[in-house]
């Protein structure tokens, strides 16, 4: 079977034996001669569905139709995923206690509408010889945020930047 094929169809089938199943079709193992003649008689194609089982399952149905069905079901089920969405709130080491406040205030609604915050501190500078004071910054703003979130990752230096990720409680 080659890669871009999902499943093997009419003559590709390289099984002698197969179990049959389908629509208007008495379910059973068959020789590959007799599935394929009962396939060409309805005007529909042999589909080899599970090459791994002994013996193979196969379905007679119309491939096109088939395969046009199993993207639909993709997609409705990628549609059905929950998206997680991170936001990233920037500080700097040098903060005041009020705009602290305030964009905690903004990740707090960040985490209630289900939505992942990193707070990012970035050193400029001198400022690097402070990444204790930049860590304590960023556990405060996890502790402040402990009745929406619980933290993901705790605080990690790479580069110049520390981050922290929180994620919503559920």
């Amino acid at each position: 079977m080659k890669k871009n094929e999902l499943h093997r169809v009419n003559k590709r089938i390289t099984a002698t034996k197969l179990r049959l199943v389908g629509k208007n079709i008495k379910n059973g193992i068959y020789s590959l001669k007799d599935a394929l003649n009962i396939a060409f008689n309805t005007g529909l194609d042999l589909v080899e569905i599970n090459p791994k089982t002994d013996p193979p399952i196969c379905r007679i149905l119309e491939y096109k139709k088939y395969l046009y069905e199993q993207k639909k079901k993709q997609k409705q089920l990628k549609y059905k995923q929950e998206k997680i969405i991170t936001k990233e709130i920037r500080l700097s080491p040098q903060i005041c206690e009020h705009d602290t406040f305030f964009k905690i205030k903004h990740a707090e609604k960040f985490l209630k509408t289900k939505k992942k915050v990193k707070f990012t501190i970035f050193f400029k500078g001198r400022s690097i010889i402070h990444k204790k004071k930049g860590e304590i910054l960023l556990l405060e703003c996890a502790n402040y945020l402990e009745n929406f979130g619980k933290i993901e990752q705790m605080p990690i230096m790479e580069g110049k930047k520390m981050f922290i990720i929180l994620t919503p409680k559920k």
